[in-house]
């Protein structure tokens, strides 16, 4: 570190001061040693510098309050001032797009925040909220610097106002690159995105310790807070990576399906894929079986642009989809029924996971294409006392405030209560269409025959034969295709071939819609 001689003569000329400052500026980029960058490249972890290169377009980083040091002092603080203080700052392009960046540097107190790391983190939040850009976290800190007391406590409380500030705004994203305990876990939470790296980054509120001296259960880190369990388990998180190069890639690939603020939309990017091409590879993936199962995700990819899109927590809540993607060239959103994971039924975790996407992409101007095929609500003790209700209320709320175009697609079936979550027509969406394959019904031709016909199937002296019988008749009077079509339920019925060029036409008339809510502070949506 510089220490600034007063004895000595200071520089004569503006060329001495010049070369004074690109002195300080050598250092503040060199970090505090060549042992704590070495010690940072044994645990599998970049230097933040590296980590904001990777994630920026080339040359384009404009660094803010480089020199910036704390000024706190007791437990040996006044002796140790790095610059940056433990958090790079600044501003970049990516795809030549403004983004505002933060990068804890774990080299200096362990990336620690205190009252100059944190004035320095919401300076650069402030900058991207007031510029209408994308802020994306680097984290990799151990948490609150115990020395400043409670003026680094303070500094998460204006972190975390800032996130709820921009939520809805600009995008937030937060990459996990190492640890994040205690408080500092809100901030990552209050975000839109969370990515995270296996074994290196971990996020939990007490550590393994804690859980030890309370609880007695013994875990490690990663078996209480690593990537796998966040993506897998509690939903924190809606990406996890193997490294960090890869993380960070698919942070600009989302970058780029995002708008930089509400009042934008996301960028266009066209292709080769014509909008024009006709599916008949969904003839065959959809069975007309209700009763078959099917990969959910081969229907995505033969109707978005290069069969290319990016799906949010892919391993948490399978039995639901949730996906960004293009057609021709627009982003969309997609929410899709999964066959192949509990028949596609909404339950709690589904039903979260789905409500949040809706919202998000409603805050930033993403249409929403929802694809059904929902036998109902999964039943179960668990589920009721779990408190289905209130949470899948939470996908119906965000459907009915969402005023981004709306389209839904029944592929097959369409049963209960879950149809009616599921953007149908009754609680606004745009269009709604459906393939010949179609059911929609307030529950199975068994169940309803058992329930409709009971008396008539308990005196006949074939119950099953009778019970056979009524099913039949259940299915031709209600549940034949064209059903909801003669009731205005669905606006058509399409050929399954078609799909791709009637959702890009639909997209593009729908692409000037304007809808108001009704004037309010906000809703009160169901928790």
């Amino acid at each position: 570190m510089t220490v600034v001689d007063e004895t000595q003569s200071e520089p004569a000329d503006t060329r001495g001061r010049v070369a004074e400052l690109h002195a300080l500026r050598e250092e503040a980029l060199a970090g505090p040693s060549e042992r704590a960058t070495e010690a940072q490249y044994a645990k599998g972890k970049l230097t933040a510098r590296e980590r904001i290169t990777l994630l920026l377009d080339p040359g384009s980083f404009r660094e803010v309050e480089q020199l910036r040091r704390h000024r706190a002092t007791g437990f040996g603080l006044e002796a140790k001032r790095p610059y940056t203080d433990g958090v790079v700052t600044g501003w970049g392009t990516v795809e030549g797009r403004t983004v505002f960046v933060y990068a804890h540097d774990f080299r200096i107190f362990g990336g620690a925040l205190g009252e100059a790391h944190a004035t320095k983190i919401h300076k650069i939040m402030d900058m991207a909220i007031a510029a209408g850009a994308p802020l994306v976290s680097l984290n990799d800190g151990a948490g609150a610097r115990i020395q400043e007391g409670v003026s680094a406590l303070a500094g998460y409380g204006g972190i975390f106002q800032r996130n709820t500030r921009a939520s809805g705004v600009i995008p937030q994203i937060s990459v996990m690159l190492g640890p994040c305990a205690g408080g500092a876990a809100y901030s990552p939470a209050l975000t839109d995105f969370v990515f995270m790296v296996r074994e290196t980054s971990q996020m939990f509120i007490t550590g393994p310790d804690v859980v030890k001296a309370v609880t007695g259960e013994e875990i490690t880190q990663n078996g209480l807070g690593g990537a796998d369990v966040h993506a897998e388990t509690s939903g924190v998180a809606h990406f996890a990576y193997d490294d960090e190069e890869t993380c960070i890639a698919e942070v600009r690939y989302l970058l780029s399906m995002l708008p930089s603020n509400n009042r934008e939309n996301p960028p266009v990017h066209t292709g080769d894929d014509a909008a024009d091409r006709r599916c008949e590879a969904l003839l065959d993936l959809v069975p007309a079986d209700g009763n078959r199962p099917y990969d959910m995700a081969k229907v995505i990819e033969e109707l978005v642009d290069d069969g290319d899109y990016l799906e949010v927590h892919e391993r948490w809540a399978r039995n639901i989809i949730c996906a960004l993607a293009r057609l021709d060239g627009q982003v969309v959103g997609i929410v899709a029924n999964q066959p192949s994971v509990l028949a596609g039924v909404l339950d709690i975790e589904a039903s979260e996971k789905a409500a949040r996407f809706v919202q998000m992409c409603d805050a930033f101007n993403i249409p929403i294409l929802t694809l059904l095929d929902v036998p109902g609500f999964l039943p179960g003790v668990d589920q009721e006392h779990g408190g289905i209700i209130r949470h899948g209320a939470k996908l119906l709320y965000a459907y009915c405030n969402a005023t981004v175009p709306r389209i839904s697609l029944i592929l097959r079936k369409a049963y209960g209560g879950a149809y009616i979550v599921m953007d149908s027509q009754s609680i606004g969406a745009d269009l709604t269409y459906a393939w010949p394959t179609n059911e929609i019904a307030v529950m199975g031709a068994e169940g309803a025959a058992n329930v409709i016909f009971r008396r008539q199937i308990a005196d006949a002296q074939d119950p099953e034969a009778t019970r056979q019988k009524m099913v039949k008749e259940y299915k031709a009077e209600l549940m034949h295709p064209y059903y909801a079509a003669e009731r205005g339920l669905v606006d058509d019925v399409i050929d399954p071939a078609d799909t791709r060029t009637i959702l890009i036409d639909s997209l593009t008339m729908l692409r000037t819609k304007h809808a108001d809510l009704p004037s309010r502070k906000h809703g009160n949506p169901p928790q």
